[in-house]
Formats: structure tokens, C-alpha cells, sequence
């Protein structure tokens, strides 16, 4: 009975708003845009924040990667035309960060030079990557063709190369893929693999690799093409030599990242008289993104607060037009016996019916508008339950809140007087 009646008054409620359809819609539109600006901002928000998410992800949240970097004082010395820079990570620091802490599970040494590779016609500069099996493992990508690296190609010290999925549509288009030779500078390789490589940057970390990535273990590098490389450009020569290039380390927790990264900075610097090396933390990153992300949804939700309030005031203001309009009715409904709660819920109802209508248009709106970014301007959205469901909650209480005085108020009305108004 109790429900029955209930319906009945939204049915009622809903029947009084259609008499003023434009002033209802009118009044519904603060909402309507509250809600749907709500909405599309959280998605975007959000697309936003899981793009970043993905890209530290994966970096791997227990790497830590130490990577060689030209100190100032290199940097200010190699315009001269005679000069060898001399800087980075070495095989001893490489084998003490192996050995030296506990929380360490295992360390990749990368080794990185550019070369033309060719096949046939086909020529292509590819970055030259010298590591160990290991990469495959703290550097997980999918496997298209073939193997990755294996320990057996370490010790046979295998000339061996395994081609990013770029690389390999550029030279092998065509041909055969595993089993081909392919050149890298002046030295024949054979093609055992072909993986997929995302390349890019997360926050201010790069990437370990690259779409114009290829894999050959790091002793065959050594051996192949030294620690030296020279780089001409217009009208002079540089030549740098570095031992490693970058260090990915693999932590056997994230609780002991930072503290072991802290650990292996403080180490290193004991044997580099400058500044020749970064340590870097995707942890760290990945927690700063998530703190990011909080706040940027505290700011969202200040300003859907605001949209919301705004909303709220207007269905109020038209609510309180609404008791004046009506007070003969008020008058005639508690002459007959309606009680004051049953004036106040018929009220409540009317302003909750409008702003969850608003809500669930805004919500239409605030779909709509991601999908246009996505499709128009490339840029990553992602709609949630929960970005749907609060917005809606909170209209329907906007709609409670905003419309209790307006209710309290008509219930207040002296019968006698209510029936004597024009």
C-alpha cells in the first residue's frame, strides 16, 4: 500500500512538471550540465591517468634503471674537434650492483650504438641493443616470430640479432624472416626473432626500448664494435667512450625500491668523480601519478560541486515560485486532511523527479562528449561505473537537499489563508 502510494506521487509529481514543460526543462539544464561536465571530465581525467599508469607500468614498478649521462663538464668539452669524451657506467659497476645488495634478484648491462643494417636494397638505422637474456624478462614484450635471447647465445657468444616488429616489416618485407642474414654495420647477423616494442616516455623516464630496436647479445656487441663510437657531423668528428649505457635492475619488492635505489646512487658515486649517471624509479613515478590523479579528481569535484550547486539554487528559485503558484491547491489538500508530511514528501518528490531526470540526461551528455574527444582529437577516455553512478546519486540529492525548504515551506501554509489566495 505504502508503495503504491508512492508511485502515485511520482506519477503526480511528474504530471504537475509536464504542465510546465519548458520551465521544467528550463530548470533542469543547471543539473544537466553539472552532471555531464562531471562526467566527461572524469573520463577524460581518467583516460588520462590509465594511459600514464600503463606506460610506468611498464617500465616494471620493481626496476630500477641506472642509465650513463654526460656530465657538464663533458658537455663543455666535447665541441673540441680532439677530444674523446670518457663517461658512464663501467663492467665493474655493473658487477658490483649485481653483487653487492640482497633485494636484488637480478641486473641487465644494455649496451647501445646505432648502425645501418641492410638487406639487399633494404637499409634501415637501427639502435643496436647489447644485453643479456635477462632483458626479456624485466623488459617483457610480446614474441611474433621465432625466440628472444638465450643463455646458449651468451656462452656461444652467437652472432645472433632479434628484430622489433618495425624493423623487421622495414628490411624483411617480403622475405623470409627467422633464419634471414641480415648486415649491422660490416657484420652478418642471423634473425632468430621478431618482438613487439612500445618505445615512448613515461613522466620523465625514457623507455628502455625503441621501435627501431635490435636485440644481439651484449659479449658478440663488445667484441663486434668496442666501447668506442664515433659520430660525424658537419665539420667535426665526436668520439665517446662508454662502457654500459644503462643498468636495469630488478628488485625483489617494491618496499625496498627506493631504499635499494638510494643505495646503489650512494654506491656508485664512490667510484665516479663526476656526475655521469642517473638513477631512476618508475615506483617513485607511479606513485606520483596516483597522487596526481587524486587531485586532479578533488578539483573535478570541486568544480561538479559548483555546477551542481548552481543547478540546485535554480530548482530551488523555481520551487518557490512553484508553493506560490499552488497555494490554493496546498490550502484545498489540508482543508480535506493532508497531513503537512504528506505535503512536504509530495514537493521532495517533484524536485527529486526533475534533478534525477537532469542527472540522467547529463549523464546522456557526459557520455556523448569522451567519445567525440576520443574520435576527433585522438585523445585516450575511459567512462567508469563509478563516474556515472556518483553524479547521478548526487543530483537526486541535490534535488532532496535543495528542495526541502520549498517543501517545509508550502507544508507551512495556513489552510484558511491558502484557500482565500487568488
Amino acid at each position: 500500500m505504502h508503495q503504491i502510494k508512492i508511485v502515485r506521487n511520482i506519477l503526480s509529481g511528474i504530471e504537475n512538471l509536464l504542465l510546465h514543460k519548458l520551465r521544467s526543462l528550463l530548470t533542469t539544464l543547471g543539473i544537466v550540465f553539472g552532471v555531464g561536465s562531471v562526467v566527461a571530465m572524469l573520463a577524460v581525467g581518467e583516460g588520462a591517468s590509465a594511459q600514464a599508469l600503463e606506460q610506468i607500468l611498464k617500465l616494471g614498478s620493481t626496476n630500477i634503471l641506472i642509465s650513463s649521462v654526460k656530465s657538464v663538464e663533458e658537455e663543455s668539452t666535447s665541441t673540441t674537434r680532439s677530444h674523446m669524451s670518457i663517461y658512464g657506467l663501467t663492467y665493474e659497476d655493473y658487477a658490483r650492483v649485481a653483487e653487492s645488495f640482497s633485494t636484488i634478484k637480478q641486473a641487465v648491462p644494455v649496451k647501445l650504438i646505432r648502425k645501418e643494417s641492410r638487406l639487399g636494397e633494404r637499409a634501415l638505422e637501427l639502435r643496436v641493443v647489447g644485453t643479456t637474456a635477462a632483458w626479456f624478462q624485466l623488459v617483457p614484450r610480446d614474441t611474433i616470430a621465432g625466440r628472444v635471447l638465450v643463455d646458449e647465445d651468451e656462452e656461444r657468444q652467437a652472432a645472433v640479432a632479434v628484430l622489433t616488429e618495425f624493423g623487421a616489416r622495414k628490411l624483411l618485407a617480403a622475405e623470409h624472416t627467422i633464419g634471414q642474414s641480415i648486415r649491422i654495420g660490416r657484420d652478418v647477423f642471423e634473425v632468430v626473432g621478431i618482438v613487439k616494442s612500445e618505445g615512448g616516455q613515461a613522466g620523465n623516464i625514457q623507455i628502455p626500448d625503441k621501435q627501431v630496436d635490435v636485440y644481439i647479445p651484449i659479449d658478440v656487441m663488445a667484441n663486434y664494435f668496442g666501447d668506442i663510437t664515433t659520430r660525424r657531423t658537419a665539420g667535426s668528428r665526436e668520439r665517446e667512450m662508454v662502457q654500459l649505457h644503462q643498468v636495469i635492475v630488478e628488485v625483489d619488492d617494491t618496499e625496498h625500491v627506493e631504499s635499494t635505489a638510494k643505495a646503489i646512487e650512494e654506491m656508485i658515486k664512490r667510484f665516479h668523480k663526476k656526475k655521469d649517471y642517473d638513477v631512476s624509479v618508475p615506483w617513485v613515478l607511479l606513485r606520483q601519478a596516483e597522487a596526481t590523479k587524486r587531485t586532479f579528481n578533488i578539483v573535478l569535484g570541486s568544480i561538479a560541486g559548483i555546477s551542481l550547486l548552481v543547478g540546485g539554487i535554480g530548482i530551488m528559485n523555481i520551487m518557490l515560485a512553484t508553493v506560490t503558484e499552488r497555494t490554493r491547491e496546498i490550502g484545498i489538500r489540508r482543508a480535506i486532511g493532508a497531513k503537512r508530511k504528506q505535503i512536504i514528501s509530495q514537493f521532495l518528490i517533484e524536485t527529486s523527479v526533475l534533478s534525477t531526470i537532469g542527472g540522467l540526461i547529463g549523464i546522456g551528455v557526459g557520455v556523448l562528449i569522451p567519445l567525440l574527444i576520443t574520435h576527433f582529437a585522438g585523445m585516450p577516455t575511459l567512462i567508469t561505473l563509478a563516474s556515472i553512478l556518483l553524479p547521478l546519486f548526487i543530483s537526486a540529492g541535490v534535488g532532496i537537499i535543495f528542495g526541502l525548504y520549498p517543501a517545509m515551506r508550502a507544508a507551512k501554509v495556513d489552510p484558511i489563508v491558502a484557500l482565500r489566495h487568488e
